[in-house]
């Protein structure tokens, strides 16, 4: 049993955070951050879904285009399908398989939106058990960087679904 860490990420943040979460996972449990399956097997215990937050909410396929356009040829992170499409697709073998949901967002204070409360939803809706609230992370802006600090809390915030997860490392 393990915790899977799937991520979309455009410029590389998000990607940071995943990474981040799963250091925190593997504190208590083996976390891998991998491509998004096309089925999440039984073995695996915790998943972690994540992606940035593009037009208020979850990236589908205009908003990946615009986020290649304002990148100015830098190459994207994550091409193709996005968290969006893989969700709408999710199978699962696991009756007892835990989610968690998080984005990455810019700081603006009332900044409308979150991706991860589209994660969330579409978790829930392929029945699988959000084990907590979702979770945002900040970056300074469109492009990043992240705000400092970010993948600090990104990594306590997978060492407490790890000690919440009651899967050990074997």
């Amino acid at each position: 049993m393990y915790a899977l860490v799937v991520y979309e990420s455009m410029y590389g943040n998000t990607k940071a955070v995943a990474e981040s979460i799963a250091e925190g996972l593997a504190s208590a449990m083996r976390a891998e951050v991998a491509g998004a399956p096309g089925v999440v097997g039984a073995d695996v215990s915790l998943l972690v879904v994540g992606g940035p937050t593009h037009a208020f909410g979850l990236s589908r396929v205009s908003t990946r285009q615009s986020a290649a356009q304002q990148a100015e040829g830098v190459p994207l992170v994550s091409r193709g399908r996005g968290v969006r499409e893989w969700l709408a697709a999710l199978r699962t073998s696991s009756a007892a398989l835990d989610a968690a949901a998080f984005d990455t967002r810019v700081a603006k204070p009332r900044m409308p939106g979150s991706a991860a409360q589209g994660v969330a939803r579409r978790l829930r809706r392929a029945g699988v058990r959000l084990a907590c609230p979702a979770r945002s992370f900040y970056v300074e802006g469109t492009l990043g960087p992240l705000v400092p600090g970010e993948l600090d809390r990104a990594r306590e915030w997978g060492e407490s679904l790890a000690r919440a997860h009651t899967v050990p490392v074997p």
